[in-house]
């Protein structure tokens, strides 16, 4: 099955850092955008309520006729992506799995240090250390850096106000890092700042980039001549969502 229309999901506006690189790659014809943008955030919710939140996410899906579902929020993918894939009729990939490949393509000592940051719920699922630990990376720590969330939500990439919550959260792991993984898709749009507080050593894994690796790896994708028709839809306020992606996809 080749997907050309094809579901993205997130909390709210940080999917659209893995939109960015789906439509970048010219491999879809549509894909319809949809953020739970009245219940956000996911991450200080209960398992039970994120299961039930993306549960409810699929009945707005189920008009779209979809060959393929993108789960762009990692807390979803940590607690709510098992029960969506037991009764969606097309396939649904969260951003946990490729993420750990993309690290594992990409470092290959075992023994690297690897930052794994998130919101508190992913970091408390334990997910991603789990995952490393089964491809033998043992050497993981995972950070719950949730006020990045908020900063990014108000427009802050950089500055006093992202570099004293830096500072606040990675005196907590006082070892430079030789791999980060971005496990929130709010936290690409900082990737910068955080790449320059750690003097710009750590490799840091993005989940856009590794779905769009994870699919390439695991699907057969067709090539159009150019980007894909994109639609938004939120829960509340798409207005507001889509005035957000206007300017992060230009970043």
């Amino acid at each position: 099955m080749i997907p050309h229309r094809i579901g993205v999901f997130d909390s709210g506006a940080g999917g659209i850092s893995v939109l960015k690189s789906l439509i970048h790659s010219h491999n879809f014809n549509e894909i319809i955008y949809y953020g739970d943008t009245a219940r956000v955030p996911y991450g200080v919710r209960s398992a039970e309520t994120i299961e039930q939140y993306s549960l409810e996410a699929l009945e707005f899906f189920k008009s779209f006729d979809l060959d393929l579902l993108v789960i762009a929020c990692n807390t979803v993918s940590a607690y709510g992506l098992k029960a969506m894939q037991k009764v969606a009729p097309y396939p649904i990939i969260g951003v946990i799995e490729p993420g750990v490949l993309a690290l594992k393509n990409k470092i290959t000592n075992k023994d690297s240090k690897i930052l794994i940051l998130g919101t508190k719920a992913t970091i408390q699922s334990n997910l991603y250390s789990k995952l490393l630990a089964c491809e033998g990376y043992c050497n993981t720590f995972g950070l719950a850096t949730s006020l990045f969330v908020p900063i990014v939500e108000e427009g802050i990439f950089k500055g006093k106000i992202l570099q004293a919550t830096m500072e606040h959260y990675f005196t907590n792991y006082p070892q430079k890092p030789e791999a980060i993984i971005l496990g929130c898709t709010h936290f690409p749009l900082l990737a910068d700042s955080i790449s320059k507080y750690y003097h710009n050593q750590p490799l840091l894994i993005h989940s856009g980039e590794a779905i769009m690796e994870y699919l390439q790896a695991f699907y057969i994708l067709k090539s159009f001549d150019s980007p894909p028709k994109v639609t938004f839809y939120a829960s509340d306020c798409v207005e507001k969502l889509e005035q957000i992606a206007k300017i992060w996809l230009t970043k």
